[in-house]
């Protein structure tokens, strides 16, 4: 398990050493100020993909970043630990998966609540591949130029690889998970 605090410190030695204002790196890492401020005092730990857009803005690998931080292969997430993610149009998200050092994979829980459409994903990086399952209700998934209708016990999976979109367009919420395995290319480091 990464320990939050250790992480935050090799973070902030990092940025020192590349005398790096918090608020540049944050604008390369396309991370906001506050969420790079609180890793980096060991008050919030990172998805994978935040640490991966973090090792990209300071050139590092996500590997590098983390080289030494492991002190345990298993890695508990709790559910206090959990990521809870307000977004506009009243819909949440629960990243459920703990950080993992060099494994761009999540899993996440996701709840539209009636009528509510979150928008349309850019494509990620070729390799990268989504699998989604419904819990209850309905969702409209678009996938490029086509859009499912799961229910209830339905999945799906499809290469990320194109712009993609959730909608709930019945009465009644919708729950549904997202395995995510996102590809990035990174900087050498």
């Amino acid at each position: 398990m990464i320990d939050p605090v250790l992480l935050g410190r090799r973070l902030h030695e990092l940025r020192a050493s590349r005398r790096l204002a918090l608020s540049a790196l944050a604008k390369d890492a396309g991370v906001s100020v506050s969420m790079l401020s609180a890793i980096e005092r060991g008050e919030k730990t990172p998805t994978v993909v935040v640490l991966s857009r973090i090792a990209d803005g300071l050139g590092l690998s996500l590997s590098r970043l983390l080289a030494g931080l492991e002190a345990d292969r298993v890695i508990l997430r709790r559910a206090a630990e959990q990521e809870h993610i307000a977004e506009p149009g009243g819909w949440h998200r629960t990243v459920l998966t703990p950080v993992v050092p060099g494994v761009n994979f999540e899993w996440i829980r996701t709840t539209l609540p009636p009528g509510c459409d979150a928008g349309s994903f850019p494509a990620y990086a070729p390799g990268s591949h989504e699998f989604v399952a419904v819990e209850s209700g309905t969702v409209h998934l678009g996938v490029g130029d086509t859009e499912y209708r799961l229910d209830a016990g339905d999945s799906l999976y499809f290469p990320a690889d194109v712009e993609h979109s959730y909608a709930n367009r019945g009465a009644k919420p919708c729950v549904y998970y997202v395995a995510a395995l996102v590809m990035r290319s990174r900087a050498a480091g």
